[in-house]
């Protein structure tokens, strides 16, 4: 399989997938460095507007990268085109359970690129930028599998508790989708 992994991270599923999978390309997004070039180990991708061609992958992985990507239906619809015919989208970021809306702005891009705070500014953890933190941009709601289908995407969510493996409480959502071919 030619699989797509954004924003790796080096524990877990990451670690799995660097030492086995064999058609694998892990990318990171760096300001400042040119969109496709391999930069500290990853290609660097933007995923609003990525480099790589039409149906290039069979599967696209990103754990908890979509709620810091300042305009995620246009990375819905370029993750959508790099897929092969049948090819799947694993994915997960934080659904809070009180929100309706399929998703609301926290922060807004400006054509500076400086970002206008719509809510209390809140970061992440970030493999590029451990120090900093990556800027969440995007909060979900509960109705988010819409979103995703309206990108032409074939959704599952799932949801799940483990304690065995202490896998307890919100955020313990899992997308899979699939590229469905267009109406």
């Amino acid at each position: 399989m030619a699989i797509h992994e954004c924003s790796p991270i080096e524990r877990g599923i990451s670690i799995k997938l660097h030492r086995e999978a064999k058609n694998l390309v892990r990318t990171q997004f760096y300001p400042g460095v040119p969109l496709g070039e391999v930069y500290k180990g990853f290609r660097n991708e933007d995923l609003q507007k990525q480099t790589f061609s039409d149906n290039q992958f069979d599967l696209f992985i990103s754990l908890d990268v979509f709620e810091h990507i300042p305009e995620p239906v246009p990375a819905l619809r370029e993750v959508f085109r790099t897929l092969k015919p049948g090819g799947s989208m694993l994915c997960t970021w934080p659904v809070r359970k009180a929100q309706v809306a399929a998703m609301e702005y926290r922060a807004k891009l400006k054509p500076d690129g400086s970002f206008e705070h719509l809510k209390e500014p809140e970061y992440h953890g970030n493999p590029v930028d451990p120090k900093g933190g990556s800027l969440v941009t995007v909060d979900y709601g509960y109705d988010v599998h819409k979103l995703v289908a309206d990108a032409n995407f074939d959704t599952r969510v799932y949801r799940f508790a483990d304690k065995r493996h202490g896998i307890l409480g919100e955020y313990t959502e899992v997308f899979l989708c699939k590229k469905s071919p267009p109406l």
